[in-house]
């Protein structure tokens, strides 16, 4: 089911992972970032959509992983978006032959590996180095490309309505994730693209993965995410609502992914 957000902008929550796809209203369709997972609710999204009246007329890709690279038939055959790097990234993936089985057999026994549609996957349309607005025929939509979580990792501000699409950073779920396997420096990266972010007039977040905040909440978050990577970084005590036990229920294996950053990080040391 869409709810809406802000005027003309929309997001559907997977029952996996608290996944968020956003939906922004056009003149002539919608853009549609991050579609989504299983295929029963990217179906259910394209039949609202088709209710509305409204069909897909440009999709975009935050970040190059697997959750992030999905589609569905259902949704048409228009051009998907991502950042120069975050094409390449996704080119590579599909350059191995294993590259959809392996990700079959990472999902093994969560029960979503049998409702995914990879006919479509990661096929990603490269935007210029540089390119600063989604190119689409409705409200300007700004992309904010930065060094963390990912290879070509941005963020999208849809500028008339005050929203903010962070792709995988500033939830309320899940800690920062650090790209520990890319070559500039992981804690850095994060922290300016957290003043990146900082930066963004939004008024509403949207977070890849867990609730959508207001404007008070946005400043929360990367006030929150500062700190976790701060003491990430200078191995001092956290006091982290996402860890531990105030961490959501369900949600408490986000402590074993602080274990293993904290392991990554002392090993590139």
């Amino acid at each position: 089911m869409l709810t809406q957000i802000a005027e003309g902008v929309l997001v559907h929550e997977s029952e996996f992972l608290q996944s968020n796809a956003v939906v922004v209203h056009g003149r002539t369709g919608v853009l549609l970032v991050d579609a989504g997972l299983q295929d029963h609710e990217l179906a259910c999204l394209a039949d609202d959509l088709a209710r509305a009246g409204r069909t897909v007329v440009a999709g975009f890709s935050t970040h190059p992983h697997w959750d992030h690279l999905l589609w569905h038939a259902s949704l048409g055959d228009p051009p998907r978006y991502g950042t120069a790097r975050c094409a390449a990234a996704a080119q590579e993936e599909l350059a191995d032959p294993d590259t959809k089985a392996n990700i079959i057999e990472h999902l093994a026994g969560t029960g979503i590996e049998e409702h995914l549609s990879l006919d479509r996957y990661g096929l990603i349309t490269a935007l210029p180095a540089g390119t600063d607005l989604i190119p689409w025929d409705g409200p300007r939509v700004r992309i904010v490309e930065h060094q963390a979580h990912a290879p070509g990792h941005a963020a999208l501000f849809v500028e008339e309505r005050g929203v903010l699409i962070a792709g995988d950073m500033l939830s309320d779920v899940l800690i920062p994730m650090l790209d520990l396997h890319g070559p500039a420096d992981p804690i850095e990266g994060y922290l300016d693209a957290l003043r990146l972010l900082e930066t963004v007039p939004a008024g509403v977040v949207v977070p890849g993965h867990g609730s959508v905040g207001d404007a008070t909440e946005l400043t929360t978050r990367i006030a929150r995410d500062r700190a976790y990577v701060l003491a990430l970084r200078d191995g001092t005590p956290l006091d982290d609502p996402r860890l531990g036990p105030s961490a959501k229920p369900g949600w408490e294996w986000v402590g074993d992914v602080h274990d293993g950053q904290a392991k990554g990080l002392a090993g590139r040391a």
